[in-house]
Order: C-alpha cells, then sequence, then structure tokens
C-alpha cells in the first residue's frame, strides 16, 4: 500500500512539474503555501488579513486617560495605546459587512463581561427572523468568550470562535477580534477606555 502512495504522489508531482513548466520547485512551494504566496506586480490578490502599520495616537486623541483603541475598518486593524504608552498593540479585526451597518466616530468601553449572553439587535431579527432570541455564553456564542460594551447601543468589541471571519467584513456592526486578542485586550481596558472608530 505505501508503494502506491509514493507512485501517486510521485505522478502528481511529476504531473505538477509537467503542467507548470517553467516554475521552479521553491515557486511551486510558495504557491502550495497561500502565506508565503506574493502577487506579481500588477495582480491583484485579496485574502483575509488586515493591513499592518503602526500608528501614533496622537493625530486621533488628545490624550491616553483610561487608554484609547483606535479601530481602522478600512484596514481590519485595531490600534491600542494604553495611559502611560507603555504598552501598543495592534490586532487584525472583522469589521461589519456593509457601510450602512457600519458606525464611525468617538465612543467609550462602557461594561466589560467575560462568557457574554447574545441577543440579536431588532434589525437582525427583522433580517434573520429564524435566528434564536438569545445564545449563552459557549462555542456558538457570536461574541466568543469576551465583550467590551461601548456607549453606542448594540455595538461591541468582542471575539469570536469563527475565526475565518477576522480580517474580513463579516459582521453585523460589532468589531470582532480573535478570541485571545480579545482576552488580552480585556484585561488591558475599563469603562471609560476611549475608542474611535474612522
Amino acid at each position: 500500500m505505501s508503494k502506491k502512495i509514493t507512485n501517486r504522489r510521485g505522478f502528481l508531482a511529476g504531473a505538477s512539474a509537467v503542467s507548470l513548466g517553467a516554475l521552479s520547485a521553491p515557486a511551486l512551494a510558495q504557491m502550495a503555501n497561500d502565506t508565503e504566496y506574493r502577487p506579481t506586480a500588477g495582480t491583484t490578490f485579496r485574502r483575509n488579513a488586515s493591513s499592518f502599520r503602526t500608528l501614533e495616537w496622537r493625530p486621533y486623541f488628545d490624550n491616553l486617560n483610561n487608554g484609547a483603541i483606535l479601530v481602522d475598518v478600512d484596514t481590519r486593524a485595531l490600534h491600542f495605546w494604553n495611559a502611560d504608552e507603555s504598552v501598543y498593540r495592534l490586532y487584525p479585526t472583522s469589521v461589519p459587512l456593509t457601510e450602512d451597518l457600519t458606525k464611525r466616530g468617538r465612543t467609550e468601553v462602557i461594561r466589560k463581561v467575560e462568557g457574554p449572553t447574545w441577543r440579536p439587535t431588532p434589525a437582525m431579527k427583522e433580517r434573520n427572523p429564524e435566528w434564536p432570541d438569545v445564545v449563552e455564553p459557549g462555542p456558538d456564542n457570536p461574541l466568543g468568550t469576551h465583550a467590551l460594551y461601548l456607549s453606542w447601543t448594540y455595538y461591541r468589541i468582542h471575539g469570536t470562535h469563527d475565526t475565518r471571519k477576522i480580517g474580513r467584513r463579516s459582521s453585523n456592526g460589532c468589531i470582532g477580534l480573535y478570541n485571545q486578542h480579545i482576552a488580552e485586550l480585556y484585561a488591558m481596558t475599563g469603562p471609560g477606555t476611549q475608542v474611535l472608530l474612522i
């Protein structure tokens, strides 16, 4: 049986080399590993990854009292600075599906919940009447393991168990993070942390 597998692998490798002709072995290896692939000049290539670049807080906030969170919806990135500038974090996020679900401007964290309960908003229930009225904490909860409630009604920065959503337009208005990232952010923020969505 192992001989058949070896032969099949050899056949597939040979067929790939023939059909891709001019590509070298390193190029084939890069294509097999999407994280290593870089498109050639002029090629459009989209993936679910944020556009990461560090930012200074001063163009966005007057001070860092209580810490500050900047969410850039276009680059799908969340920036955090603590009050004394000793901590800076940059996280990939999920962002709202459409512009009409996107809210921009200044708000703040008003409450933190570990193991949040999710309830769809009235607008979500109208669009999706089959959705449950309540999802308790656990692996099916859309808010993940932690949630930061904002002063805007129904808006949260929260985790997600569905990691495919990060780096994409995939939410109904909230900002989503990997569960390990929201747990870290949760530990560094509190009520009064400034939030700006741009």
